[in-house]
């Protein structure tokens, strides 16, 4: 069939076609279903995506990673352009690039070209800022169209993970969708049954949906502020007495679309100069070698192991020895839940409003449909099962369910010829 359904996510992305009426994701990297939103821009002019621009990055060939590519959507970032090699580029020809190669090797795999798209959106790009979502949308839908997409259509990634959990069901049920991705986390109460996954129109079913700009790459954020960055000088006194190194260094290498901000040389020399007047300028001398090594990816990277690590573990390990001999720090799982319970509540608070919106107590939820890989964090989940005490929790395809309701949403409004 020439239609498809498109998950592009934060931290990964998924395509799927309908095979046989069955959702089929498309292998997009070897046979990995799932490919990493990352590209990287080789010194040499060759661009890689997905593992092998993260591989790359870390084997230290010269270059450029970006990541989370979708964070700049709905933002004034979109149409501004940054240094790529010896030449400017914008970040909308970016994330065009990067859809493109994911479009051509969905063609390879499948032998035929897709033509019609099902696009998966959060319930809010931009929290409070009804413009910035349309926005957002329509540089999203014009990239596709310029990819060669006759007919793009959108739907809420909740729903689309609705409609996967749906071929599950036995009866009619009320179920909550929670979507705790890696830049968004979004929610949608949905009436489904196996009578109800048969029909195309579902607005009626749809009972309420919201969202928040809150998701896996923000937990790591304040992992790295509030346990890494320490090591390079946030928060550390200048000789000036009241006064702090400047904080805003460590936000930006704590933020994954912020990292390359910071390999600008007017950081270096500004840098160097609040070392020559801060107090412990061994720290930012730390802080020197990652810019000037533009490692500050690597950073974002290892903290973002140990998180995912200490979803399973009570304790992880970051080893730092390329930044300084015997450098290192180990990071449990209480120190996580300090540094990040406050954005756990704000996911949590979110079903709250999702309730009043659809009119329903928290009885009415019969399950709890989890997917995103931060649902994957216990804290997350505690919280957010605490304001749904009753609902039965479903585990999802962590990374592919949303990609497969996309897929069976594309079908139902294409036809699976």
């Amino acid at each position: 069939m020439s239609a498809c359904g498109l998950d592009f996510g934060t931290s990964n992305t998924t395509l799927g076609t309908i095979i046989d009426q069955v959702p089929v994701l498309c292998a997009l990297e070897a046979d990995h279903t799932t490919i990493p939103s990352a590209i990287f821009y080789g010194a040499d002019r060759s661009v890689l995506i997905g593992r092998r621009a993260i591989d790359a990055y870390v084997e230290g060939v010269h270059g450029r990673l970006m990541r989370s590519l979708k964070s700049v959507l709905g933002t004034s970032l979109i149409d501004e352009t940054t240094m790529v090699g010896r030449q400017r580029q914008s970040f909308r020809d970016v994330i065009g690039y990067y859809l493109g190669a994911v479009k051509r090797r969905a063609e390879q795999a499948t032998g035929r070209p897709l033509r019609n798209l099902v696009h998966g959106r959060p319930v809010h790009f931009v929290d409070n800022s009804p413009e910035a979502d349309r926005r957002a949308e329509a540089t999203l839908r014009d990239i596709a169209r310029e990819l060669g997409f006759e007919d793009v259509t959108f739907q809420f990634e909740p729903i689309a993970a609705a409609l996967d959990y749906e071929r599950e069901v036995t009866g009619e049920e009320i179920a909550l969708i929670a979507d705790i991705g890696g830049g968004t986390s979004d929610f949608s109460i949905v009436r489904l049954s196996p009578q109800r996954h048969l029909k195309t129109d579902r607005k009626a079913d749809i009972l309420a949906n919201d969202g928040v700009r809150i998701g896996g790459t923000d937990f790591d954020r304040q992992l790295s502020l509030g346990v890494i960055m320490p090591l390079f000088g946030y928060r550390s006194p200048m000789l000036r007495a009241g006064l702090d190194v400047p904080s805003r260094y460590f936000h930006e290498l704590s933020t994954w679309s912020d990292i390359n901000k910071m390999y600008d040389p007017k950081v270096t020399t500004e840098l160097r100069q609040i070392r020559r007047e801060a107090r412990e300028p061994e720290l930012l001398d730390r802080l020197l070698r990652v810019v000037d090594e533009q490692r500050g990816h690597t950073l974002a990277m290892e903290v973002e192991a140990a998180k995912i690590e200490l979803a399973g573990a009570t304790q992880a390990a970051i080893p730092l020895e390329w930044v300084e001999p015997d450098l290192a720090v180990t990071i449990g799982r209480p120190q996580l839940v300090q540094h990040t319970r406050l954005l756990a509540e704000r996911i949590a608070s979110r079903i709250k409003l999702c309730l009043a919106h659809a009119q329903l107590e928290a009885s009415a939820i019969d399950a709890v449909f989890l997917t995103g890989g931060s649902v994957r964090l216990a804290h997350v989940r505690k919280a957010m099962t605490k304001v749904l005490p009753d609902a039965r929790i479903v585990e999802g395809d962590t990374f592919g369910a949303v990609g497969k309701g996309l897929t069976i949403e594309a079908g139902r409004r294409y036809g699976t010829g």
